[in-house]
């Protein structure tokens, strides 16, 4: 299994992994939080499938951009995320993480101003 050498997790833009192969993948916090792999999310997605037309739930608190709030290692095989809408029941494992890389083509951190 491939682990990360290296987490740049930017609040406001999302996570960058340096993983142990050398390569780097991006998450942006949308994206992460779209692909939730909690059982609500996962459910969500399949209904989405299913019909594309299902209505999303409301965010509790609809306050501004989404943001990563915390995120904690758990154990040496995954990462907990706390969203800035509250939601935070997904474990994402390395592997999952892995799954859900867009590759070379996929999201690219934003440019910071500098």
């Amino acid at each position: 299994m491939d682990v990360p050498r290296h987490l740049d997790i930017k609040k406001d833009y999302g996570i960058t992994i340096t993983w142990s192969d050398g390569s780097t993948s991006f998450y942006d916090v949308v994206y992460l939080r779209r692909q939730s792999p909690s059982a609500d999310m996962r459910h969500l997605r399949e209904q989405i499938r299913q019909n594309p037309l299902t209505v999303l739930p409301s965010s509790p608190r609809p306050t501004g951009a989404l943001t990563i709030v915390s995120a904690e290692l758990v154990g040496n095989y995954a990462l907990k995320i706390v969203f800035s809408d509250g939601h935070s029941t997904g474990i994402y494992s390395w592997e999952y993480l892995r799954s859900i890389d867009r590759g070379p083509g996929g999201s690219q951190p934003p440019a910071r101003p500098g």
